[in-house]
């Protein structure tokens, strides 16, 4: 009989920490009773429900539709923060700028959300803008976050480039701009994607951030559902973060299908080239070439 490795247990007692409360989070949204601790049989009712509840709904569509501005933003001012740090190695304020970089990795949220806040109220009154706080001061607080880790995951990614290629791409007559959007963007396109994804969800969970610079009628989901769970938590919600969970769940699939057979190409076209390179016809080609060559 094989025995568990020590590593072998940890793992599974992870694994198990980790996804157990998941599961049981989706199987309870399928509970019949109102009373999300008392198990009541299976029913799909809550998930019909939601259709009902536009207050619900309507914060969902609007902590998505923050989300995604928030990957698109934080990803372009994440990418152009990482290049200046990891491009331009000298220039005036470059450890001053570093750390206003990462800042916001290390200071608390409260002190983030509440700095903004006098930042937007300040503006106000100086320059009548923003007019009232909502989805747009939201997503300026959300992107000033997330930004600082996009610029930590594909500085790191550009430290490992070899730079030898864009300075061939100059040298044959590319503009800068050009080297960057055609050799150095596909480089580094599986950090972007990662640093994308990780702004769409740490925008999709922020609750503290939002409390502070958010206004009426903009409410996200993370404040729907705090709010509600201070009354007792509903069965809608649990419906909710079950269908969160299922679109996560296939977007990771989906990223990792693409992944995959991406890299069966990948391997594919190696060994198609290998086998050329060793085949018969091959070294025929090669040998007359030598033999000119010493001729």
């Amino acid at each position: 009989m094989k025995r568990f490795s020590f590593s072998s247990i940890m793992l599974w007692a992870g694994l198990v920490f980790i996804y157990l409360p998941m599961v049981i989070l989706v199987i309870y949204s399928f509970n019949a009773s109102r009373l999300v601790t008392v198990w009541g049989g299976w029913s799909v009712k809550w998930y019909v429900g939601l259709l009902d509840n536009t207050q619900l709904m309507n914060s969902v569509m609007r902590s998505l539709e923050i989300a995604c501005y928030t990957a698109i933003a934080a990803v372009a001012l994440g990418t152009l923060a990482a290049f200046v740090l990891t491009r331009i190695t000298r220039f005036k304020g470059r450890t001053l700028f570093g750390g206003l970089v990462t800042a916001p990795l290390v200071m608390p949220e409260v002190i983030t959300g509440l700095s903004l806040l006098l930042l937007f109220v300040l503006m106000a009154q100086l320059i009548g803008w923003p007019a009232q706080r909502g989805m747009t001061t939201i997503w300026i607080a959300h992107t000033t976050f997330c930004s600082a880790y996009v610029a930590v995951v594909v500085s790191s990614r550009l430290r490992e480039l070899d730079m030898s290629i864009e300075e061939a791409a100059m040298d044959l007559g590319a503009k800068p701009w050009k080297v960057f959007f055609l050799i150095t963007v596909p480089m580094i396109a599986p950090s972007l994607a990662a640093g994308a994804m990780m702004s769409f969800a740490l925008s999709l969970d922020d609750l503290v951030l939002a409390s502070f610079v958010s206004g009426p009628g903009s409410t996200t989901l993370p404040m729907e559902i705090f709010s509600a769970v201070r009354l007792g938590v509903k069965p809608e919600i649990n419906a909710v973060a079950s269908l969160i969970l299922l679109a996560v769940s296939f977007a990771t699939f989906l990223a990792w299908f693409f992944a995959h057979r991406a890299e069966e190409k990948r391997k594919k076209a190696l060994q198609q080239a290998m086998d050329e390179t060793t085949s018969p016809s091959w070294q025929q080609v090669v040998d007359s070439r030598r033999g000119a060559s010493s001729n």
